[in-house]
């Protein structure tokens, strides 16, 4: 989803989404990805900065979408342990050939495009999860469109685990306290060291009128960079699925799934996903909901029960009693709510 075409979650927010405080908390995958898919924002400490995000039409010659970060309250006193990050994980079974940590391992180019509503420095930093390691380069913005192109160093240090775990991050360091920034910017491979992390940046708080917008994002193996990689949009959402799905009504009395009634307050849904997801999925849901059979009842709330990363089943419980047979086919749909959905999440 370098191309930002892809915001499953925007269908409950319309086009932008309000962060209180610094933005996610990190110890929650439901919280940390907000807008465009696979695209995390991570924070740590506390500010009175605030911002929106949203994706954005703004994007240069070749590209419709853009992800915007949005100040709308300034912070200009940092504190030591604050800390704002956009990020994407990449499993360790598709970063394997990088050969990293081995005698023919390969460099990382890296390419974006950026622009905001003045001039600034950010960070990138590439980080190895499995070995704690990191290299990191800045890069600068500027009022127009432009493409920043980076080679990052090999490492013959420590491999990537060949598992769908965390293994590689791409991280945009966009506000850092001193914590993370005391020290000196790692150019070559060091293991990880938080006050290198972010040294030669730039607050995204240091102004309420601050913009950062980004999009075209790839990395690829060797010392040069391509043009971007389109593909089909059914390509780019069949693999954000893979970590992140939602079934949505659309409309307020539209069915997303069939199954029979067994009690005399429940019943059971099985769903076949598009894609199969990374591991077994945590499950959401939000709006009112109701089951169908013969007689129709609201639900009060739905249970989740998995059999496998491709076909969960749903328990749909009516505490009130739903007055259907035990046997019965049913139907499970929203309850005359356009907004209801469901979720599957699977995020590293």
């Amino acid at each position: 989803n370098g191309a930002m075409k892809v915001a499953q979650r925007l269908e409950n927010y319309a086009s932008s989404l309000a962060i209180t405080g610094l933005g996610a908390n990190t110890s929650s995958t439901f919280s940390r990805y907000k807008v465009c898919d696979r695209w995390g924002v991570d924070a740590e400490g506390t500010t009175s900065g605030r911002y929106t995000l949203s994706q954005d039409s703004s994007a240069p010659s070749g590209f419709a979408n853009s992800l915007k970060f949005a100040c709308t309250t300034a912070d200009t006193s940092i504190g030591s342990g604050e800390l704002l990050v956009l990020h994407q994980i990449l499993e360790g079974q598709d970063v394997q050939h990088f050969a990293k940590g081995t005698s023919s391992a390969k460099e990382y180019a890296v390419s974006f495009y950026v622009k905001g509503n003045a001039s600034a420095t950010y960070v990138v930093e590439l980080f190895d999860a499995d070995n704690s390691r990191h290299v990191c380069k800045t890069f600068s913005v500027t009022t127009d469109w432009t493409r920043v192109e980076m080679i990052f160093p090999a490492d013959t240090t420590g491999a990537f685990n060949d598992d769908n775990g965390e293994s590689l991050r791409l991280q945009i360091f966009l506000h850092a306290g001193s914590n993370y920034t005391s020290g000196t910017l790692p150019s070559t491979w060091a293991s990880k060291t938080n006050a290198n992390r972010a040294v030669g940046g730039d607050s995204f708080f240091d102004s309420t009128s601050r913009t950062f917008f980004i999009t075209g994002v790839q990395i690829e193996v060797g010392s040069q960079v391509s043009d971007f990689q389109h593909e089909p949009f059914l390509t780019t959402i069949e693999k954000c699925q893979r970590y992140y799905t939602r079934l949505t009504t659309y409309n307020t009395y539209a069915f997303i799934g069939v199954g029979y009634i067994h009690s005399s307050t429940g019943g059971t849904v099985m769903f076949r996903l598009p894609t199969r997801m990374r591991t077994e999925p945590d499950f959401g849901y939000a709006g009112s909901w109701r089951l169908v059979g013969p007689n129709a009842d609201d639900l009060t709330s739905i249970n989740a029960v998995y059999s496998n990363r491709l076909s969960p089943t749903l328990e749909a419980v009516d505490s009130s009693g739903h007055g259907e047979s035990n046997g019965n086919a049913m139907m499970i749909g929203g309850s005359n709510d356009a907004d209801a959905y469901i979720e599957f999440t699977a995020e590293l």
